[in-house]
């Protein structure tokens, strides 16, 4: 099964590495968006298996947009990940209540499709 994971990250290079990483190990159908209101759109629109989330972005960050992701029931079942170069434990533990995975950056491209599929348990 190919799956489909939607990356939002206002860093064009972090979309690309994550496109292309996911593509090649994984062989993933990769959607991005570069800010909070195109993801939301994206992930109403395309319903994707996962969404990879930046914590840090303009206008809308992580946190508020997983927040309406939840909120809209095109949305609320698709899990989340985040993509935080944040380690403080505060936010650790915000995120974990949140129920949301999350992958520390710098993140290594070789083992991104692996971590994705063992924190939202995914065995294909």
């Amino acid at each position: 099964m190919t799956r489909r994971i939607l990356v939002i990250d206002d860093e064009e290079a972090i979309r690309l590495i994550i496109k292309a990483s996911l593509e090649l190990t994984a062989g993933w159908t990769v959607l991005s968006a570069a800010s909070g209101a195109e993801g939301l759109s994206i992930a109403q629109t395309q319903q994707p298996d996962a969404i990879l989330l930046d914590m840090m972005m303009p206008e809308m960050d992580g946190i508020a947009l997983f927040h309406r992701l939840q909120a809209q029931p095109l949305t609320q079942d698709i899990p989340a990940i985040f993509l935080t170069a944040q380690v403080i434990a505060t936010e650790r533990q915000k995120l974990e209540n949140l129920g949301a995975g999350m992958i520390l950056k710098p993140f290594e491209p070789i083992a991104i499709a692996r971590q994705i599929k063992t924190l939202l348990n995914w065995h294909d």
